[in-house]
């Protein structure tokens, strides 16, 4: 995850087919839904908790966070990029600077005791909020490695803690605002790359969105309030020089938005960084 470290400063400046369109002059006029339509028509309005829907969401954070569509092969991903985070790791970048790797070892460690990250509790505990290494190097990358290799336990806490503290909670609030699935996914992308708190975080995008537009729950238009909350985004991201990037947005989520594709239904296509990604 690439949040913000605690206290961010932040610097003056303000800152996609839809499910159906019932529109008929009388009850008449409506064709009555076949067993088969009206089971995919409750499929589509799930959202992004859907599992077809839920693999869409992961490939499309990898395309951003990995430049690949194989979010599976990231259990194992560790580096320090560089952003003052210290690691970051795993399917969902997880960083040793921002608190969720701790409390993701801390997970690891309650389900299987004495693994092969447990050693590095303390040091964990110690860098969290810096980008230091310290008491982590030189083995902590190649144990991570090891235990993602080795160990269904270790992808299977990395799985219930991106749910736990990203997908879960912004997939909840979308639906609260009346958001379908391509909403529900911009809020979880926001919220991976900015957390929840701080000035840059997700609760301040939105906050700042609903000053500017009402999200249908509030009796406003969706794509209107999509546009305000990724316009938000783009200013959240452009300040800090590691998100200054905003092709995840700009080439991703604002295509699907234009197109009016609102449920994520693929055929999907859009560029990160300039690479060209399609799900068929």
């Amino acid at each position: 995850m690439r949040h913000p470290l605690p206290h961010p400063a932040r610097p003056a400046g303000p800152s996609r087919r839809t499910v159906l369109a019932m529109a008929c002059a009388s009850l008449a006029t409506v064709p009555l839904l076949t067993p088969s339509r009206a089971a995919a028509a409750s499929a589509r309005a799930t959202g992004l908790d859907d599992p077809a829907k839920k693999e869409i969401a992961m490939q499309l954070v990898s395309s951003a966070e990995n430049s690949s569509l194989n979010w599976k092969a990231q259990y194992r991903y560790i580096e320090d990029i560089g952003d003052g985070r210290g690691y970051t790791a795993g399917i969902i970048g997880f960083c040793s600077g921002t608190g969720d790797m701790l409390e993701l070892v801390e997970l690891y460690a309650e389900r299987s005791p004495g693994n092969v990250l447990a050693p590095y509790l303390s040091a964990l505990r110690r860098v969290d909020g810096s980008d230091s290494h310290e008491g982590l190097d030189p083995g902590f990358p190649d144990d991570w490695r090891r235990a993602a290799d080795a160990d269904p336990e270790f992808r299977r806490a990395q799985d219930d803690e991106r749910d736990r503290v990203y997908f879960d909670p912004a997939v909840r609030r979308g639906k609260e605002d009346g958001l379908r699935t391509l909403g529900q996914f911009a809020y979880y992308d926001a919220m991976v790359m900015h957390g929840d708190g701080g000035d840059l975080g997700f609760a301040a995008i939105r906050e700042r969105a609903l000053g500017r537009a009402r999200p249908p729950a509030r009796g406003g238009d969706e794509v209107a309030y999509l546009h305000a909350f990724l316009d938000e985004r783009v200013w959240a991201m452009k300040q800090e020089e590691a998100h200054s990037d905003t092709s995840r947005v700009d080439t991703a989520q604002r295509v699907f938005l234009n197109e009016g594709n609102l449920d994520l239904e693929p055929p999907l296509d859009w560029h990160v960084y300039g690479d060209a990604y399609h799900i068929g």
